[in-house]
């Protein structure tokens, strides 16, 4: 059942030609590299003002179809920030309130990127824009351009019209308000990470090798990934829009993987060093056999990640472009710049004895737990299950103010809004009804029938304001935004609780009889379209990277078993990610010291870029262990004692990378957006958990029970592995 031995081919491989010319023209590729480093800093600097900002929309959808009818055809469309206006003194409908509010709406309405706004005033004394006790009342806006422009301006309105008088106090709120300021802290949070994480991996690194010069050359190649990979985005920039969050994932990232490939190299050139070799031999061999697990190990990472090209969503596209470039950036640092490097620092680290294979804590664990592997691999898989046991409760939910930490002048808007008001005006439903001939007669029933299905607070139709099934307000001028020659619509302000189940709310609007063909537009539609065309796509995503996965592992180690293994113990690292997530962001659990507020549900653009880093990351690990495994089974035959030497090469490896990449990610729990809180805790969580639990105790443990079958294959893939296959 074993495979023949693999053995060393006559001619150097392409990547140990590669380790021999960067070795022999190291000064060359320092300078070109140092060259390259320089422009790239100089582009980088840039980078944050050239990201972008989105809006949660799925563009070609349903939702999207009528934001764009109702603008062509109406000069209308959803709002995108407001403001709350509150009497000083009596009601909104004080003389003086009334007064100073109108002239609230004239001076923005006239502010550069505002193309509409509506207030309580203007909307014929809506309702639906007065809090209960008519000491509070609602201006929307309706911004031009796209989203980052509209944030843009924003950012200038937002100071210029939160101000205080003896009339009126008026503060800046809703959506675009609200992830306005949830980016621009993580545009501040990226820059307080740089500070801590650079010389917390270094002081980590110090700890591991001993050595200034070993732990300094190593961080350098974190540094040239992150420099480089930002340098990247801007050109991608110039040409398709780019997330601001993807800064964030490029910093963590790149420093991880960047050190990550780093300390396999270095770790290898060492190992070259202290067999003998001279600094050149030593630098080709490190190239040659470190770097095809560099390469195998970058492949996977960039695989899950570039599979998010597949979702409709520039947002998440945008992580696609970070991820990618961190790999190829950190691939390019690791067998490039990093054995020119190695090449004239030479004997300078060499460590103190050659490390052995066949002795040490990690031999003797692997050896300990081979014997016995369901004593350990039992209580282990437990433990994996236990951790994983509350993502069986996930529930996905609408993003809304919690995004952000109490404090924060948007979300202090909102809760204000959810306490004094029984509608949520920003968050209407359009219902555009496409008929030409539609009489007064059929808007009047449809509107009644709309105000009466349950969560309602009131419907907007060009025959006037509707309230539980009867007309509460006349037709005026407020009304004549409905009309059109080609169609009509109907604005549907739901209750401050009718949003809960925003999907179930929508689907009750589209039971009620229509008199013509109608679609549905607005915030709750938007999000609900978003969150759908997200959900499709995901068996999709998952199917590619598992298969495109499977074969790469097929490829490196030309099993059958090894890789399906490997992407069964993903699975569970990724179950114990949406355990955590679900236990901690979804039930609220440590709330109280990350400083969130949980809402019962989890947004669901999240968990998904967790779920594609997550899988690169754990094969990451996977793919450093067996390459070195099967190296040594390739030597000795025997599958107990190559897991015992090859989880001796590469335990302390795995171990002190994810400490490095955890505490990467883990810098950013102290951030105060919710996303970044989440994208750090949940990381890091699964990073510990793979690089302990997963591959310290059940990787050697399930190789063991599968004994010589680890290295089946069937006779005709056998021959296609030796023809494709990648040896060392």
């Amino acid at each position: 059942m074993a495979a023949p031995p693999v053995t060393t081919p006559a001619r150097p491989t392409p990547l140990a030609r590669l380790g021999r010319t960067v070795a022999r023209h190291s000064g060359r590729v320092l300078l070109l590299a140092t060259a390259v480093a320089l422009t790239a800093l100089v582009l980088a600097a840039g980078v944050l003002d050239r990201l972008q900002l989105s809006r949660f929309e799925s563009p070609g959808s349903e939702s999207h179809q009528v934001e764009q009818a109702l603008e062509e055809g109406f000069g209308t469309g959803k709002h995108h920030f407001l403001l709350l206006v509150t009497a000083q003194r009596g009601t909104v409908d004080s003389p003086e309130v009334v007064e100073a509010a109108t002239g609230l709406e004239r001076e923005l309405a006239a502010r550069d990127g505002v193309v509409e706004t509506a207030s309580y005033w203007s909307r014929d004394g809506s309702p639906a824009m007065r809090s209960d006790d008519a000491t509070q009342a609602l201006v929307t806006v309706r911004m031009s351009g796209t989203v980052t422009e509209a944030r843009t301006a924003l950012a200038d309105i937002s100071p210029d019209f939160t101000r205080t008088d003896d009339v009126i106090r008026v503060e800046v709120g809703g959506g675009d308000e609200i992830f306005r300021q949830a980016a621009a802290q993580a545009q501040s949070d990226f820059v307080r990470a740089e500070i801590i994480i650079l010389p917390l991996v270094l002081a980590l690194l110090l700890l591991l090798y001993r050595r200034v010069s070993v732990a300094a050359l190593t961080l350098a190649m974190g540094v040239y990934s992150v420099v480089t990979t930002l340098a990247l985005l801007r050109g991608v920039a110039a040409l398709t829009e780019v997330s601001t969050f993807a800064a964030n994932l490029t910093l963590v990232m790149g420093i991880g993987l960047g050190v990550d490939y780093g300390l396999f190299v270095i770790t290898r050139f060492r190992e070259e060093l202290a067999r003998g070799h001279g600094v050149a031999e030593a630098v080709e061999l490190a190239v040659a056999r470190a770097g095809r697990t560099v390469v195998f190990s970058g492949l996977t990472v960039a695989i899950a990640l570039s599979c998010l090209m597949l979702f409709p969503f520039p947002f998440l596209q945008s992580f696609a472009y970070a991820g990618v470039g961190v790999v190829l950036t950190s691939v390019v640092a690791a067998l490039v710049v990093l054995p020119a490097a190695l090449a004239r620092v030479g004997h300078r680290v060499r460590p103190r004895s050659e490390p052995r294979a066949d002795r040490g804590w990690w031999h003797a664990t692997a050896l300990r737990m081979t014997r016995r592997p369901l004593l350990y691999g039992v209580p282990a898989l437990g433990l994996v299950l236990l951790l994983a046991l509350p993502a069986l409760g996930i529930n996905f939910g609408l993003p809304d103010a919690r995004v952000l930490p109490e404090g924060h002048s948007s979300r202090d808007v909102q809760e204000q809004i959810e306490a004094g008001f029984s509608q949520e005006e920003m968050d209407a439903v359009h219902v555009l009804v496409d008929s030409t001939d539609t009489a007064t007669e059929e808007v009047d029933a449809y509107a009644a029938a709309l105000s009466r299905v349950s969560g309602v607070a009131q419907v907007d139709a060009r025959t006037g304001t509707y309230q539980d099934g009867r007309l509460t307000i006349t037709p005026g001028d407020a009304t004549d935004r409905f009309g059109s020659e080609g169609a009509t619509w109907f604005s549907v302000v739901p209750t401050t609780t009718a949003l809960e189940d925003a999907s179930g709310f929508i689907d009750l609007l589209r039971d009620v009889p229509a008199p013509a063909d109608t679609a549905i537009g607005g915030y709750p539609a938007d999000l609900t379209d978003f969150g759908d065309a997200l959900l499709e796509r995901v068996p999709l995503v998952v199917g590619m990277i598992l298969a495109v996965t499977f074969v790469l592992l097929f490829l490196m180690t030309g099993s059958l078993l090894l890789p399906l293994k490997a992407i069964l113990l993903n699975v569970l690292s990724l179950a114990v990610m949406f355990g955590v997530i679900v236990w901690v962001f979804q039930e609220g659990n440590l709330s109280g010291v990350l400083g969130f507020t949980a809402d019962g549900t989890l947004e669901v653009t999240f968990p998904i870029l967790m779920f594609c880093v997550a899988f690169g990351l754990s094969m990451d690990y996977e793919v450093f262990m067996l390459a070195r495994i099967k190296e040594e089974y390739d030597l000795t035959g025997d599958t107990t004692s190559a897991v015992a030497a090859g989880l001796q090469r590469s335990g302390p490896l795995v171990t002190a990378a994810a400490v490095v990449l955890a505490a990467s990610f883990a810098v950013y729990a102290t951030s105060s957006v919710l996303y970044l809180i989440m994208l750090a805790v949940g990381m890091a969580a699964v990073i510990v958990v793979d690089a302990t639990l997963i591959r310290g105790v059940l990787v050697p443990v399930t190789m063991r029970l599968a004994g010589r079958a680890n290295w089946w294959a069937p006779a005709p893939l056998r021959r296609v592995h030796a023809r494709l296959g990648l040896s060392h």
